[in-house]
C-alpha cells in the first residue's frame, strides 16, 4: 500500500497543472442542472483520450469503468457532480464564467476535476490494484429531483454493482490542506414549498371590497413559524424558511394572487412528513379564515446524507495513511442538503469535505455566492484522496 500511495501522490503532483487547466475550463463554461451537454462531452473526451470506457446515462451523466487486476474481487464507486448554479459571477479572474447568470458557485468544477484526474491515475496504475472502480459524473445535483435519483432509476448502481460509494464536497469554511469526515447522519433532508394565495383583487383604497392577498400571505409566513417552534422536538434540528414572496405591481392595487416559496429541512424522517401536513394545514387554514384561497405544493426533495459508520471508519483510516493525520478533522452536522443522500440510502456511502479556504489570499467566500472561489492547491489533495480510495478501499457490508 505504501508503494501505491507514493505513486499516486507523485502522479497527483505531476498532473496538477493539467488539473488546474481542466478546472478553469469547467469554471469558465458552467451549465445549469440537466443542461450539462458541453460538460458531459468534455468529460467523455477526456475519458476517451485515456482509453477509459464510459457510457451516457440520464442524458448528461457520464459513467466510466476502470478495471484493475481481478475486476470482480471488489467494486466501488466514486462520484462527482457536474452542474452549476444560476448566479452571476462577480469574481474578476481570467477564468471567470463566460455564461452570464451561470456560475460554478458550489465547487462542482472542482469535484469533476478531481475525479477526472483521479481516473487518469487509476487507469495508469490499473495493473497495480485489484477490483473495479465505477466513475459517476452526475448531473443535476442542484435541482429536484436530483440527478442521483435519476441515475439510480436507470441502474447506475448495477452492472456492475458497487459495494459502496465515496463522494466529496469543497468546504470554504475549512482551511486548505484539511479534509473532514463524520460518521452517521451529517446533512439534512430538503423539501421545496410553493404556496399561492388567491382572491379577487381590488383597489388598495377600498380593501373592504376584497381580500388582501398580501396581508394573508404575511399571516401565513408568521403562522408557519409555529411548525417548528411549537411542534418539533427542540433536540431534533429542523429549519423552515420562506425565502421568496412575489405579488403586486403598483401602489394602488391589491393583487389577485401572491406567490411564495420556501424550504424545509429536517434530520428526522418521521418528523419530516408530519411537518409537511402541518405546513399544509396552517397555510390552508389561515387563508380560509381570512377569506382567501390557497394552493400549496410541497416538492419532496433529497433525503438526508448518512455516512455508513463502518465504511466511514475504514475511509478515515485510509485517509490517515495517505494524508497528514493532523489534517483530518470531523465534519460538523449541517442543515444543507445533497442528493448524495440517495446513494447512501441504497448502498453504504461516505461523503467527505475538502478544505479550500485561504484567509491570507482572501479566499473566504461561501458556496452559492457570486464571489466564491477556492485555493486551487486543494485540488491536488482531492485528486490524491479520490485516487487512493479508488485503488485500495475494500468494503463489504457484514
Amino acid at each position: 500500500m505504501e508503494n501505491l500511495k507514493n505513486k499516486i501522490s507523485s502522479l497527483a503532483k505531476k498532473y496538477f497543472q493539467e488539473a488546474i487547466e481542466i478546472r478553469r475550463h469547467l469554471h469558465a463554461h458552467p451549465e445549469l442542472s440537466y443542461e450539462e451537454y458541453e460538460t458531459a462531452e468534455f468529460i467523455k473526451e477526456k475519458l476517451s483520450s485515456w482509453a477509459i470506457p464510459h457510457q451516457t446515462m440520464a442524458k448528461t451523466g457520464v459513467i466510466g469503468l476502470i478495471e484493475g487486476r481481478n475486476p470482480s474481487s471488489r467494486i466501488i464507486a466514486l462520484r462527482a457532480d457536474i452542474d452549476a448554479l444560476p448566479i452571476m459571477e462577480e469574481n474578476e479572474i481570467e477564468y471567470k464564467s463566460t455564461k452570464p447568470g451561470v456560475m460554478h458557485a458550489c465547487g462542482h468544477d472542482v469535484h469533476t476535476t478531481c475525479l477526472l484526474i483521479a481516473a487518469k491515475i487509476l487507469n495508469e496504475l490499473k495493473l497495480e490494484w485489484d477490483g473495479t472502480v465505477k466513475l459517476i459524473f452526475q448531473p443535476g445535483e442542484e435541482k429536484n429531483p436530483g440527478g442521483a435519483s435519476l441515475l439510480i432509476k436507470e441502474g447506475v448502481l448495477k452492472n456492475p454493482a458497487p459495494s459502496c460509494i465515496v463522494g466529496m464536497h469543497v468546504h470554504p469554511q475549512m482551511a486548505v490542506g484539511n479534509i473532514s469526515f463524520r460518521a452517521g447522519q451529517n446533512m439534512a433532508s430538503a423539501d421545496e414549498i410553493y404556496i399561492t394565495v388567491k382572491s379577487g383583487g381590488g383597489h388598495a383604497a377600498a380593501p373592504h371590497f376584497t381580500t388582501d392577498t398580501i396581508l394573508v400571505a404575511s399571516h401565513i409566513v408568521v403562522g408557519l413559524q409555529q411548525v417548528i417552534s411549537r411542534n418539533n422536538d427542540p433536540f431534533s434540528p429542523s429549519v423552515l424558511s420562506v425565502s421568496a414572496i412575489n405579488g403586486g405591481f403598483t401602489t394602488n392595487v391589491i393583487p389577485k394572487e401572491v406567490k411564495m416559496m420556501g424550504t424545509f429541512r429536517a434530520m428526522d424522517e418521521t418528523w419530516r412528513f408530519k411537518a409537511h401536513e402541518l405546513i399544509k394545514k396552517i397555510t390552508l387554514g389561515i387563508a380560509e379564515s381570512m377569506g382567501a384561497e390557497a394552493e400549496i405544493n410541497i416538492d419532496v426533495g433529497y433525503p438526508s446524507v448518512f455516512n455508513h459508520e463502518e465504511l466511514n471508519a475504514i475511509v478515515v483510516e485510509l485517509a490517515g495513511k495517505y494524508h497528514d493525520p493532523e489534517k483530518i478533522l470531523e465534519t460538523e452536522r449541517r442543515m444543507g442538503a445533497e442528493d448524495f443522500g440517495y446513494y447512501s440510502k441504497e448502498i453504504p456511502g461516505c461523503f467527505f469535505r475538502l478544505g479550500t479556504r485561504n484567509e491570507n489570499s482572501g479566499i473566504t467566500a461561501g458556496v452559492h455566492t457570486p464571489v466564491f472561489n477556492i485555493d486551487e492547491t486543494a485540488i491536488e489533495t482531492g485528486i490524491g484522496m479520490m485516487a487512493f480510495f479508488g485503488a485500495v478501499l475494500n468494503f463489504r457490508e457484514n
